[in-house]
């Protein structure tokens, strides 16, 4: 899968596909597997993977059987699909691509592609009670976009992957959107004056009810997810859970358990990870501009001597308007994790300089993370971050 197929993961945008043919072909090969379970469809520009995993984990603590299909993984491929926080067999996995790789390279499927067939595959087989299916990119022409959902959610919108959904908020905002099936009911988590009109307009050509989370008054629950950005995503999980009332029965304690142990049942990390205690390390896999302001707001509420970043990123970032984000008086460490689409480290630390966050670039994650270490005090905090490539290298 990784050698002979493009994957957007690695390469970026020669293995982007610009429609649906393929995933639509592979399905109808499969018997449309898709067609099998019921499932969530969860899309949105930040905090899709973590409310998927906050949905999971609470229809895990009711008792059901859970298919969750998420993207991109940290370390270990079998994380994309799990069903009740257990990862897809290695054996699946193989047989699998062992039964269908002649399909597989006469249609020249993407790795995407076979990985959401994977995924419908493996979940209707399994007899799966619900599925929550993470959105890869975008929305109307991402290969999950083929299945009929029960809900479909979409967590906020902001500028990120400009090449591919547009380089405006309302150009981004139509491409999430696509989605929206009609009939289905759609959650927004979080109202946007630029989205708002949009996705109410579409939602009522398509004849589904719409909700926005965060205009709900909801019990305040805690969450073993720690970012302050989560507080938006549980309430758009609890939203999606409030829709879904009358097809599962999900008590209060299922929802209180289901928050507070979500990395337990669904395996998660790489959200606000704390990795180390002195220093103070933290790991986060925000990418974009948006989730990064949040996790420095964070970040500089915390007690702290100095702040040290370890930061990395992909090459279809504007590194200019990230690096505002970041203040001024830290210590950076400059890197290229072993990711083709990454960013050169020199680059970023160029772009860097001009806005007066000052550093030094390194040759890999490892030796960047050593240095940090090495200068950091007791008192001081240490971040990694900018992309989940740099995140995986460290974990």
């Amino acid at each position: 899968m990784f050698e002979q197929l493009p994957m957007y993961q690695n390469v970026g945008s020669s293995a982007y596909k610009k429609d649906l043919k393929n995933i639509i072909l592979l399905c109808n090969y499969l018997n449309n597997p898709q067609n099998n379970f019921k499932s969530i469809h969860v899309g949105g520009t930040n905090g899709k993977g973590s409310t998927s995993h906050m949905i999971s984990s609470v229809f895990q603590e009711a008792g059901y059987k859970v298919g969750l299909y998420t993207s991109p993984h940290i370390k270990d491929f079998r994380e994309r699909i799990r069903i009740s926080g257990e990862k897809i067999s290695k054996d699946y996995v193989t047989e699998f691509i062992s039964k269908n790789l002649d399909f597989f390279k006469k249609n020249n499927l993407s790795f995407f592609e076979m990985t959401v067939g994977l995924s419908f595959d493996y979940f209707s087989s399994k007899n799966v009670d619900i599925a929550i299916i993470e959105v890869g990119m975008g929305g109307r022409l991402d290969s999950t976009n083929i299945i009929n959902p029960i809900l479909s959610v979409i967590t906020n919108i902001s500028l990120d992957h400009a090449k591919f959904l547009g380089d405006t908020i309302s150009s981004i905002s139509r491409e999430k959107a696509g989605i929206i099936k009609k009939n289905i009911p759609i959650v927004v988590g979080e109202t946007q004056d630029k989205t708002k009109e949009i996705f109410k307009q579409i939602a009522n050509k398509k004849k589904c009810k719409i909700s926005f989370a965060d205009q709900f008054d909801y019990h305040e629950y805690g969450c073993d997810l720690k970012g302050n950005y989560q507080k938006k995503n549980i309430k758009t999980c609890l939203n999606s859970l409030q829709l879904l009332q009358d097809q599962f029965k999900i008590s209060q304690d299922n929802i209180v358990n289901g928050l507070n142990n979500v990395i337990k049942n669904t395996l998660l990390s790489g959200r606000w990870q704390v990795i180390e205690e002195n220093p103070l390390t933290i790991c986060d896999t925000a990418h974009n501009e948006s989730a990064l302001k949040e996790i420095v707001e964070q970040l500089l509420e915390l007690d702290h001597e100095r702040l040290h970043f370890i930061l990395g990123f992909s090459n279809d970032k504007d590194i200019e308007a990230i690096a505002n984000i970041f203040p001024t008086n830290s210590e950076y460490y400059f890197v290229k994790p072993n990711v083709e689409r990454s960013m050169e480290s020199k680059l970023i630390m160029e772009i860097f300089s001009k806005s007066k966050r000052l550093g030094n670039n390194y040759k890999s994650v490892k030796d960047a993370f050593a240095k940090a270490n090495n200068e950091a005090d007791k008192e001081d905090i240490i971040f990694i971050g900018g992309s989940t490539f740099v995140v995986a290298e460290v974990l």
